[in-house]
């Protein structure tokens, strides 16, 4: 029987609460073996039950993985909320540190007992996999280069570096104002960032660096990325794949960023495109018992 928990947690440096989930088929008996744990990262403007994403966690889980994913505690949704972007003010102090510190904080709550309602005997936390889609997938290669307990690692439509990008005059005028507002598309919201993400990233860059990093994971990645991609071109894939020549890159032919996802998403069954995904992202994780 598939199994859903959702579970919260807080982060200690900035004191917000965020959830998480986790998705499995229930074992059979109490002697089963554990399952291989899969994280997944959701990317800008993003959050854990975006568009086809549940279904992202039942195909895993279908697969034998137990299939975790979180809101970063930044990104806009509320515990209890309505669970899509609410909190702007909050969207508006993100930074790189708070999601590499969410992320850190679930890994060490899977491998410290009680801290989730998770069964420990559930977990094979010797075959811990990050997924991280869009920024992401710039995530979890930090937390990879960072964090020796993760076995292997899947980007998909990754950014290849954090910087900030904006011309001169933007950052400048950034600096000056203090906040910079991006548009939503999707909800028509105009979304504040602050100049302390900008900061951040200047005042942590050893630890946020990912040109840098990258050449230094020594865990098995694979790289995932539409050749059409509107939002990360294809050539940031490349650039993944020159700082890091053992990795394998799987382009997949007429994807856009969300490999045919939307939200709300209305079907029971995945976007063609995105189970293509999920499947060559399930057999390259299965290479590493």
């Amino acid at each position: 029987m598939l199994t859903t928990v959702e579970f919260v947690l807080t982060g200690p440096s900035h004191g917000r609460p965020f959830a998480a989930d986790a998705t499995y088929l229930a074992p059979d008996s109490p002697a089963a073996p554990a399952r291989p744990v899969v994280v997944f990262v959701h990317g800008f403007k993003g959050f854990k039950d975006w568009g086809h994403f549940p279904l992202l966690a039942r195909f895993f889980a279908a697969q034998g993985f137990v299939f975790i994913k979180l809101n970063l505690s930044h990104n806009g949704v509320v515990v209890g909320g309505s669970g899509d972007l609410e909190d702007l003010e909050a969207f508006g102090h993100n930074n790189f540190s708070h999601e590499l510190n969410d992320l850190g904080q679930l890994l060490d709550a899977l491998h410290t007992p009680g801290a989730t309602p998770l069964p420990a005997a559930l977990l094979d936390l010797g075959r811990l996999f990050l997924i991280g889609h869009s920024r992401g997938g710039g995530l979890v290669l930090l937390k990879a280069a960072e964090d020796a307990r993760i076995r292997a690692v899947a980007t998909w439509a990754a950014v290849a570096d954090l910087a900030p990008r904006w011309p001169t005059e933007v950052l400048a005028q950034w600096q000056r104002e203090g906040v910079l507002y991006v548009p939503n598309s999707r909800t028509g919201q105009q979304l504040p960032m602050y100049y302390q993400i900008a900061e951040d990233y200047h005042a942590n860059l050893p630890r946020l660096d990912l040109p840098s990093l990258v050449p230094q994971l020594r865990q098995p990645l694979l790289i995932v990325h539409g050749d059409p991609d509107e939002t990360v071109p294809l050539g940031a894939a490349q650039e993944l794949l020159a700082r890091k020549p053992d990795a394998e890159l799987f382009i997949v032919p007429g994807a856009g960023h969300m490999f045919g996802g939307s939200h709300p998403w209305a079907s029971a069954e995945l976007p063609p495109l995105a189970r293509l995904v999920a499947e060559r992202t399930a057999t390259f994780f299965r290479q590493y018992p």
